[in-house]
């Protein structure tokens, strides 16, 4: 199977098969039949796509529910660290973090179900980055943490002075103060 299941309920890791030889490579960046196989029964709505240079630090992001998101998140070009924050109280990771290198070459997918804060860093000179989300942007259902709350003590894997994160970015709450409405349903 091309999931790799995580140790957060409902975050995956998705490996599609490549097929390689001298000209290059091609895959299914997505299938609905090998998501159903896998009870991933999704209607992905928007494409979202950003590019961004080295340093850049894009979230930590989510929308509140009625309008909760769910994602298929891949690095087009360059290399991101992708990271997320389970926002679903009662989930055996509620707090938690969880970071994976996504690039072009790995060609590596991370699918986040509804409740979890999402964000990136750029580790390469730039990136562009696509996500699939299974619900509209909806501006009065934003939620945010800042990138450096202590409690979550996140690693970017960049250093400090290297790190470029927008005006609105840094007016996100702290994890213990941020907007949550999420439950687990495990």
């Amino acid at each position: 199977m091309p999931f790799i299941k995580t140790e957060f309920p409902g975050l995956l890791v998705f490996e599609p098969m490549a097929f390689e030889d001298e000209r290059g490579f091609f895959f299914e960046a997505y299938n609905e039949k090998i998501f159903l196989h896998e009870n991933l029964n999704l209607k992905f709505v928007q494409d979202n796509q950003s590019h961004s240079k080295y340093g850049v630090i894009r979230g930590l992001h989510y929308q509140l529910d009625p309008h909760a998101q769910a994602k298929l998140v891949r690095a087009l070009s360059g290399k991101i660290l992708d990271v997320v924050v389970d926002l679903r109280k009662g989930s055996p990771k509620y707090g938690k973090t969880f970071g994976i290198e996504l690039s072009s070459d790995n060609k590596k997918q991370l699918f986040i179900p509804k409740g979890f804060a999402h964000g990136f860093s750029v580790l390469s000179g730039s990136a562009d980055v696509m996500y699939k989300c299974d619900g509209y942007y909806n501006k009065e259902s934003e939620g945010g943490i800042i990138f450096n709350d202590s409690l979550l003590n996140i690693d970017w894997k960049l250093p400090g002075d290297s790190i470029i994160v927008s005006s609105k970015d840094l007016q996100l709450p702290v994890f213990a103060g941020c907007k949550n409405n999420f439950e687990f349903e495990g």
